[in-house]
């Protein structure tokens, strides 16, 4: 059996989960987990399934000793890294052969919650993301891609919508 890859996505793969998805709805729903333990001062990993633990930190002058992003910058990785995965997947279903692609990230965040200093939003008051794309394809298919993609991510539809959240004490 040959495999079809188009910007190293496995066509098949991909193929057979829509076409398994669309058979049975049920099997679209899944759950995903973390672990997160604590490493001393602002240090954390988090345990995702059987991967390597992924590491945080915070920049020294928020008082951490800088091993690691912290966990606002891994947010905004979290959201460049699903929609990048998203343009790879919709381009090469679309027969789009990218040559780069690239997201650039940026939220304003006012500290002044965190620390305790005032009542508000501790999170983002906006997010930015600035995509750029260099591939052999029309602008309306870049931008068909472009439309598709913001609409379907997975992150993005997270951090755009309400989200229920429950934190509880074991």
């Amino acid at each position: 059996m040959t495999t079809t890859y188009l910007n190293d996505v496995d066509l098949p793969t991909v193929g057979a989960l829509v076409q398994a998805v669309q058979e049975d709805p049920d099997k679209g729903q899944t759950t995903w987990k973390s672990e997160v333990t604590w490493g001393g001062a602002f240090r954390t990993t988090a345990q995702s399934r059987d991967l390597a633990p992924v590491a945080f930190d915070e920049p020294p002058g928020l008082g951490g000793t800088n091993t690691a992003p912290n966990p606002v910058e891994q947010l905004l990785g979290a959201l460049g890294s699903c929609l990048v995965i998203g343009y790879a997947a919709n381009a090469s279903v679309a027969g789009i052969e990218l040559k780069d692609l690239r997201i650039e990230l940026e939220g304003d965040l006012d500290l002044q919650t965190f620390l305790g200093l005032g009542d508000g939003n501790a999170g983002f008051s906006s997010i930015g993301a600035k995509v750029h794309i260099e591939a052999d394809a029309e602008d309306e298919a870049i931008q068909a891609l472009h439309e598709k993609v913001i609409a379907t991510s997975p992150v993005g539809h997270c951090l755009s919508r309400s989200v229920p959240l429950e934190v509880s004490l074991a």
